[in-house]
């Protein structure tokens, strides 16, 4: 996949869906009907329809593409039988459907990161240390497992909040881990790329030595613009150098799509407003 390859027309990008296949229908039809769209991940779970949002962003295979969020990566593992299903997962229609393997071959040959025209995307966010070409060869390291023979077995290793920094000098499977933690966990980190799980409300609440890993002085991703979610407590941020785009849809807040235009005075936002799937006080 060529970096920095030039776009034809402009995407748009899409926050996370959650399996909010009603949402998404209603936000296509809002969109200029060829544009291309960039899907930022957890294209399932929690929502009412996890087959139909997961079958939909599939047939719309090459005009659209994703990067894999940590929902995505959960319902991997759960169908390779490694990962227990959580008491609010919304899998079975995709589990039990008869589509079900040619859908999660696709889902796990997706990428975990994709940088296009000076945007980098991502689920979650990138650690400072990281420039945004090492985040793309970072995450082709682990689309490599993802896509090799031994996918299942690579999956029943890769979970845990122990793998929350990186330095150099990792490898294997703690390496791998530190890479999937970040671009589809990451909220709050240190200065020094210390990364805490335990945090999901937003601005204002990081703990005591953290931040949002965006504020982060010096970061080496901040000379391109990240395209992002995972974080609905945030909701939509949009600056020149960063356009977080969840905004909780499956909580019953809005789901949201940002023109990737160079000139960020051009970066229109379309939004539609989300029926409540999920209680976020539960």
């Amino acid at each position: 996949m060529p970096l920095n390859r030039p776009l034809t027309d402009t995407p748009f990008a899409i926050g996370d869906l959650q399996g909010c296949a009603p949402s998404l229908g209603s936000l296509l039809g809002a969109l200029p009907p060829d544009a291309p769209l960039r899907l930022i991940g957890d294209l399932v779970n929690r929502g009412p329809a996890s087959l139909a949002t997961l079958r939909t962003i599939h047939a719309m295979a090459p005009r659209a593409e994703t990067v894999l969020g940590n929902h995505d990566i959960h319902l991997l593992a759960v169908a390779a039988g490694v990962r227990k299903k959580g008491k609010s997962d919304t899998l079975d229609d995709i589990l039990t459907a008869p589509d079900c393997e040619d859908l999660l071959t696709w889902l796990r040959h997706r990428p975990l990161a994709l940088l296009e025209n000076n945007f980098l995307l991502v689920h979650a966010g990138a650690l400072p240390q990281w420039t945004a070409t090492q985040v793309i060869d970072l995450a082709r390291e682990v689309e490599d497992q993802l896509q090799g023979p031994n996918w299942q077995g690579f999956l029943a290793d890769i979970f845990g909040n122990a793998a929350d920094r990186w330095h150099n000098g990792l490898r294997g499977i703690e390496r791998h881990r530190v890479v999937i933690n970040a671009l589809t966990r990451l909220r709050y980190c240190t200065v020094d790329g210390v990364m805490d799980f335990k945090t999901k409300e937003g601005l204002g609440k990081a703990p005591d030595g953290f931040m949002p890993w965006f504020d982060v002085p010096g970061r080496r991703t901040g000379d391109v613009t990240v395209v992002c979610g995972h974080w609905s407590t945030l909701g939509l941020v949009m600056r020149p150098n960063l356009m977080a785009l969840d905004t909780g849809c499956v909580w019953g807040g809005k789901l949201t799509a940002a023109r990737l235009a160079q000139d960020p005075a051009e970066r229109a936002v379309v939004q539609v407003d989300c029926p409540q799937y999920c209680d976020p006080l539960a």
